[in-house]
């Protein structure tokens, strides 16, 4: 039994909470948390009482194919809190041991809640999924979401450069603080334009995509010979256009990501225990407040994570 003291809000909490085909209401929202071990089971050997942790808000069988090859992300049976079944967005709460990661001593409880949902996720896409190298330019939509400020200090982490979009300067200026190469302000400039400039006409090596169909056909026409776009959301809406001719003729690659395997887990947790990626958080709201929270998510106006707190 898990004392929570911090949850991270994400989009997909909006759109249970909206209504999603195949998801039953109500349900307790919330995939990302941290708290204290309160209780523990018989058989539970690697967290004691008292032991502060990080939820992992991934579900897998650990018993399938996948599960035993370590790819928890592609199991038969594979959720996530809030969605599949009751979230975090509690005072205590019951979960399986191998969903606990112990916290980074360095690391508040609003921090830790606000990282492995996108630590994972964007480590997953550039990493397990897209093969990211050294000198790669990566075009990264959404620069200001969670999943986005973490992909620009994971590609950085890497040796990539960074192209990275988003909606305004104040964003912009934060994303060119995290390490971005390039910021354009999609408002006001020509994405792909810039795109072909900084990469002196060859394209992106690989774009990061979650937004969907209002960015897909921009995304298409920056992406390099050779270029993969991965993906791991359609925020704007799941029907794009894909011209075949382009995709073979230029030997790109379209790739989908969801969530992460424990391989891309481990490897966000280095990466931040090294101190070469962090979590971002915009703002902080008492839990009691989680209604004006998720009003706060969908104005957009943030930079990174949205936290409610307990403490």
């Amino acid at each position: 039994m898990i004392d929570i003291k911090a949850g991270a809000l994400n989009h997909l909490d909006i759109w249970v909470r909206c209504g999603i085909p195949g998801v039953s209401l109500p349900l307790i929202l919330g995939s990302d948390g941290s708290g204290i071990v309160a209780e523990t089971g018989a058989g539970v050997n690697g967290f004691s009482i008292g032991d502060e942790v990080m939820i992992n808000p991934l579900i897998s069988c650990g018993e399938c194919d996948h599960c035993a090859k370590s790819h928890e992300n592609l199991c038969i049976s594979m959720g996530v809190l809030g969605e599949s079944c009751d979230g975090i967005f509690a005072e205590k709460i019951i979960i399986n041991e191998r969903q606990l990661i112990h916290k980074p001593e360095f690391l508040s409880f609003e921090e830790a809640a606000a990282f492995l949902l996108v630590g994972q996720t964007a480590y997953q896409m550039l990493i397990e999924r897209a093969k990211i190298t050294i000198n790669n330019w990566v075009l990264i939509w959404g620069a200001g979401s969670g999943v986005g400020s973490i992909a620009i200090q994971i590609a950085k982490a890497k040796g990539a450069r960074v192209i990275a979009v988003s909606s305004s300067k104040e964003k912009l200026d934060k994303a060119a603080a995290l390490g971005a190469d390039v910021t354009v302000d999609y408002n006001t400039q020509d994405v792909l334009k810039i795109v072909k400039e900084s990469t002196n006409g060859f394209g992106a090596n690989i774009v990061f995509e979650h937004v969907g169909q209002d960015t897909w056909d921009i995304s298409m026409r920056s992406l390099s010979r050779g270029g993969r776009v991965v993906t791991c959301g359609a925020t704007t809406g799941p029907k794009v256009n894909l011209n075949l001719t382009h995709l073979f003729i230029k030997q790109q690659t379209v790739l989908g990501s969801t969530m992460g395997s424990q391989a891309s887990l481990e490897g966000a947790i280095g990466l931040l225990r090294q101190k070469k990626i962090k979590p971002v958080i915009d703002r902080v709201f008492p839990m009691y407040e989680i209604r004006s929270a998720h009003k706060y998510l969908e104005s957009a106006d943030q930079f990174g994570k949205v936290v409610v707190s307990r403490q």
